[in-house]
C-alpha cells in the first residue's frame, strides 16, 4: 500500500468560506450554524472527483492520510469561541469524507487554536475527533498568532496538555503553520518552512521529547532547511552537548517528502535516516503546476521517490511502514 501522509481539503465547497466570513462579521455574537451538515455528500464528492481522487488513480497512490486546508486553519482570526466551531465543521467534514471514502482517506483534524489562549482547550475537540470520529491524528499550529510567534515554543509547559492527551490516545502531530499576517513572510514559500524548521531545532534542543517519550511528531514539507543543513545541526548538537541529531529524532520526529523536485528528494534520503522518512506529496496543496524542466506536476512526489532505486524493503517501509508506526491507530 503507498500510503500519502501529508493531503489537505483545498477543494472544499464555497459554503465554508461564506460560514467564515459572516463568523468575522459579528465576532460578539458568534454561533455554531449548521455549515458542516448543510454541505450536501452530492457536493464532497465533486470537490474531490476531480481533484484528490483523480489524482491518486494517475499517480498511483492508495490512500491519503487526509486534513483541512492548513491556511483555512488560519487561528490567528476569529475568536476562541468562533474557533471552536470552525474547527468543529472542518473536522465534521474531513470526517464524513472519510465515511464517503474509507479505501482512500484516514482522518486528521485541526485544532480550535486562538494565539494567547492555553492550548488546553483543544482537549475536547481532540477527544471528540478521536474517540468518536476515529481520527489517527491531529495537526497542531506551533504559531497561532500568524507569522508573529507570542505564544511560547513548542518544549513550554504551555503546551504540555495538549502532549499529554497525545500520548493517552496514541496519536502524532503534523507541526503545520497556517497563514501569516507579517509581511516579511510569504506564507507557503517562507512562513511554512520557517516552522519546520522552528520546530526542528525546538525539538534539537530543549528535553521535551525526553518528558513524553512516545509522542511522534512529523515536521512537513520535508523538514524545511534541516536535511541541508544537516551538518550544521549535527555540529551545534555536538558543541553544545545537545543529544545527537539522529538520536534525537529517533523514534519522536519524522520528515515527508513534500518537497518538489528531484535533487532535494535526493539530499533528504542521503542525510535523513530512513526510519524518519514518511511519504507524502500535500496534493492538491501550495503548488499545483507542471514543471517545464520535467513535464510533470511539482507536487507528484511518488515520482522522486521511485526514482530513488530504493530496495523493495525500503520502498515498504517509506511508503507504508513509518506511517503505519507514526499513526497507530491506522489500521486499513
Amino acid at each position: 500500500m503507498i500510503i500519502d501522509c501529508h493531503g489537505h481539503y483545498t477543494t472544499v465547497p464555497a459554503e465554508m468560506q461564506t460560514y467564515r466570513e459572516a463568523q468575522f462579521a459579528d465576532l460578539a455574537n458568534v454561533s455554531r450554524g449548521s455549515v458542516s451538515e448543510d454541505i450536501t455528500d452530492d457536493q464532497l464528492r465533486e470537490s474531490l472527483e476531480g481533484a484528490q481522487i483523480k489524482l491518486q488513480r494517475e499517480r498511483g497512490t492508495d490512500m491519503t492520510i487526509f486534513s483541512p486546508r492548513a491556511s483555512a486553519m488560519a487561528h490567528h482570526l476569529g475568536s476562541e469561541k468562533a474557533n471552536v466551531y470552525w474547527a468543529e465543521h472542518w473536522n465534521n467534514l474531513i470526517y464524513r469524507i472519510c465515511q464517503l471514502y474509507p479505501d482512500n482517506f484516514a482522518p486528521v483534524g485541526m485544532l480550535p487554536q486562538f494565539p494567547g489562549v492555553n492550548p488546553k482547550n483543544c482537549i475536547d475537540e481532540i477527544e471528540r475527533i478521536v474517540n468518536e470520529l476515529g481520527f489517527i491524528g491531529i495537526n497542531l499550529n506551533p504559531d497561532p498568532t500568524g507569522g508573529w510567534w507570542t505564544d511560547p515554543p513548542l518544549f513550554d509547559e504551555w503546551w504540555y496538555p495538549v502532549y499529554e492527551k497525545m500520548a493517552e490516545l496514541q496519536i502524532p502531530a503534523m507541526v503545520h503553520v497556517s497563514q501569516t499576517t507579517n509581511k516579511h513572510f510569504h506564507f507557503t514559500g517562507t512562513h511554512y518552512l520557517n516552522a519546520d524548521l522552528t520546530a526542528f531545532m525546538q525539538f534539537l534542543t530543549s528535553d521535551v521529547l525526553d518528558r513524553f517519550p512516545t509522542l511522534k511528531f512529523i515536521i512537513p514539507h520535508g523538514g524545511g532547511a534541516a536535511p541541508y543543513h544537516w551538518g550544521r545541526y549535527r555540529g551545534l548538537a555536538q558543541d553544545n552537548n545537545w543529544t545527537p541529531v539522529a538520536e534525537r529524532i529517533k523514534d519522536s520526529v519524522y520528515f515527508d517528502t513534500c518537497v518538489y523536485h528531484q535533487p532535494g528528494i535526493d539530499l533528504l534520503f542521503k542525510v535523513v535516516p530512513k526510519d524518519n522518512i514518511l511519504f507524502g506529496s500535500e496534493m492538491v496543496g501550495a503548488v499545483r503546476g507542471i514543471d517545464p524542466e520535467t513535464g510533470f506536476n511539482y507536487d507528484d512526489t511518488k515520482r522522486y521517490v521511485d526514482a530513488l532505486g530504493l530496495s523493495d524493503a525500503e520502498r515498504t517501509q517509506v511508503y507504508e511502514g513509518n506511517v503505519r508506526t507514526v499513526f497507530p491507530r491506522f489500521k486499513r
